[in-house]
This record gives structure tokens, sequence and C-alpha cells, in this order.
């Protein structure tokens, strides 16, 4: 069966993004980890992957060294139901990290994440083309998304 699954590379802080990325998540858990071996490349024991699941999509993080980094173009994509789970979602997944606009923000690894509502995509997509506007408009003025300043824009 093909799967199609996310695979972030870190420089040491594998276990540690799993264990808060889990943490916040339902339906999350460890699926496997396994561990450098003496040939290397990284220390003899360390954590080299962890297999994971975020409320059930599975993910695989590396331990792969300094060489690269995160940008923006990649985004974990999280669509939230409700206000409280923006707000929680965005300050955790934030602690450390770096706001951005639109709904997007860093994690303290410089994983990028956008915290949207779920009514987003409905609001943009109205018939009435100037209520969608504005909506689009009051969206890229803000940093966390706001259901309702959305919804009565």
């Amino acid at each position: 069966m093909l799967r199609i699954v996310p695979f972030l590379w870190f420089d040491g802080q594998a276990e540690d993004t799993v264990a808060r990325y889990t943490s916040l998540f339902p339906n999350s858990r460890v699926v496997e980890l396994a561990r450098y071996g003496a040939e290397g490349p990284g220390p003899e024991g360390g954590v080299m992957t962890v297999t994971f699941e975020l409320d059930g999509q599975r993910m695989l993080v590396l331990n792969g060294g300094p060489q690269f980094r995160f940008i923006e173009a990649f985004s974990l994509f999280v669509e939230c139901e409700t206000q409280d789970e923006i707000d929680r979602l965005w300050d955790r997944l934030g602690e450390g990290g770096e706001p951005q606009l639109c709904g997007w923000l860093k994690d303290r690894w410089g994983v990028s994440w956008q915290i949207v509502p779920s009514a987003l995509m409905e609001l943009m997509r109205d018939p009435d083309r100037e209520r969608a506007g504005r909506v689009t408009r009051a969206m890229l003025g803000m940093r966390k998304l706001d259901i309702q300043a959305l919804r009565t824009a």
C-alpha cells in the first residue's frame, strides 16, 4: 500500500520534538524509535529516527545533523474547529518560536505550522465576493486567526 509520510530533519532534537508534538494532539503516539549503531554517522546509541503519529497522521523525524534547516515553503497545516483549539495550539507550538502572519508560526525548532479554523476556506469561498474579500483582508492582517473576527468581516 502506498503511503506518503512527512519526513522532518533535525539536528539532535528529534526525540524532544516528538515528545512535544505528541503531547499536543489527541490520538498521538510514538510508533518506533531507531538508534545509531557503531557505524554512525550519529553517536552510537543516539536517536537516529522516530516514527510517530499526530492524531493518526504518520510522520518520521531524523537526527541528521546541521546540514539542513526548515523553510516556510513547507508547513504542517492544522484545521481547528474552535477558537479554543486555535488558542491552545498557537500558544503551545509558539512557545520559544516566532509568530507569523495569516495563522502561520514557526515553533522553537523552526518547523512552520498553519493553525487555521476549518471555517476559513468556507468563508473565503463565500459567493458574496465582497464578503470573501473582507475575510481575506482580515486574515491577511492577523497573526493568530480569530474565528469571530473572520465571520464578522
